[in-house]
C-alpha cells in the first residue's frame, strides 16, 4: 500500500522514473542488436526510446508560475527531473543516431593530440622516477610510441578507405596496443618507491584512458564475430587492471577531449569499460 501511496502522491516523480528506465533498458536492448521491427528509417526501439525521452523532458519542464503551488513541483525537483531527463538523451545519442565506421575512424583521429601528448609525458616521466625504477618503467612502455602512431596510421587509412579488411587492422592494431598497456600498468605496480609509483601509474593511465575509449569506438562497429576474436586476443583482461585506475582522471580527459561535463564524463567512462568486460575484454 506505500508503494501505492507514494506512486499517487508523487505522480510526476514516479513517471519520470518509469521514463528513465524505459529509455535505458531500450538504450541496451539497442546496443545488443534488438529492434523489435523497422519503424520508418529506423526501429522500433529506437523509436520507443526516442518518445520515452522526449516525455520525461516535457515532464521536467518548469510548470510556471501562474500555475497554483500546489501543483507546481519544487524548483529543487524540477532541477533533478531536468538533470535526468539531459542524461537519458545524451546517454541515447548513440544508440538513436548510429555509429558509422567513418565517424569512428574521425573520433580516433581526433584522438591523435590527446595521445600523443600523453605518449611523450609516458617518455619523459623516467626521469621522475627513483634511478633504481627507471629502468622497469622505460623497459614496460618502450613500445607505446610505435603502437600508438601505427594505431593513429590504421585509423587514417580506414577514414580513407572504409572496408572490412582495413576495419580489420585497425581492430587488431587497437587490441595490441590496449595489450601493451595493460601489461605496463601490471609492471608498474610492481614499483616500490610510493612517489615512483605514482608518477609512473599517471602517466600510464592517461594512455589508457584513451586507449580505452578507442577500443570502445571501434567495438561499436566491428561485428559479434569481430568482437569475439578482438576479446580472445586480449591476455591481460580490464579486470586486472582496474584497482589501479583513477576514474575520476579518466573523466576529467573525456570530459577535456570532447568539452563536456564531468557527470556526462563519468557515465561514458564506465559504459565503456563495462561494455568492453562484458564482451571479454
Amino acid at each position: 500500500m506505500n508503494l501505492i501511496s507514494n506512486i499517487w502522491n508523487n505522480p510526476k516523480t514516479s513517471a519520470a522514473g518509469l521514463l528513465i528506465a524505459i529509455a535505458t533498458i531500450a538504450g541496451v536492448l539497442s546496443q545488443q542488436g534488438v529492434t523489435l521491427g523497422t519503424a520508418g528509417t529506423g526501429t522500433v526501439i529506437t523509436l520507443v526510446c526516442a518518445i520515452a525521452t522526449a516525455l520525461l523532458g516535457l515532464l521536467a519542464q518548469d510548470p510556471g508560475t501562474a500555475a497554483p503551488a500546489a501543483t507546481r513541483l519544487s524548483s529543487g525537483t524540477t532541477a533533478k527531473l531536468g538533470a535526468w531527463a539531459l542524461i537519458a538523451l545524451l546517454l541515447q545519442l548513440p544508440f538513436l543516431s548510429g555509429c558509422s565506421g567513418i565517424t569512428v575512424a574521425q573520433d580516433i583521429v581526433n584522438w591523435t593530440p590527446t595521445l600523443q601528448s600523453a605518449v611523450a609525458t609516458v617518455d619523459s616521466t623516467a626521469a621522475l622516477l627513483a634511478p633504481v625504477d627507471a629502468p622497469a618503467f622505460v623497459a614496460a612502455t618502450v613500445g607505446f610510441d610505435i603502437a600508438s602512431n601505427l594505431l593513429v596510421t590504421q585509423a587514417k587509412a580506414y577514414l580513407a578507405n572504409p572496408s572490412a579488411s582495413v576495419l580489420a587492422q585497425l581492430q587488431n592494431q587497437v587490441v595490441t596496443f590496449q595489450q601493451q598497456v595493460n601489461a605496463a600498468l601490471l609492471q608498474t605496480v610492481k614499483i616500490v618507491d610510493p612517489a615512483s609509483q605514482q608518477h609512473a601509474l599517471a602517466a600510464i593511465q592517461a594512455v589508457s584512458t584513451i586507449v580505452v575509449a578507442m577500443l570502445s569506438l571501434v567495438q561499436s562497429v566491428s561485428s559479434k564475430t569481430a568482437v569475439a576474436r578482438m576479446a580472445a586476443d586480449s591476455g591481460v583482461k580490464m579486470a586486472m587492471v582496474w584497482p589501479y585506475m583513477d576514474e575520476e582522471t579518466a573523466a576529467r580527459i573525456v570530459a577535456g577531449h570532447y568539452g563536456e561535463p564531468m557527470e556526462l564524463a563519468r557515465m561514458q567512462v564506465m559504459q565503456a569499460e563495462s561494455v568492453a568486460v562484458q564482451a571479454g575484454f
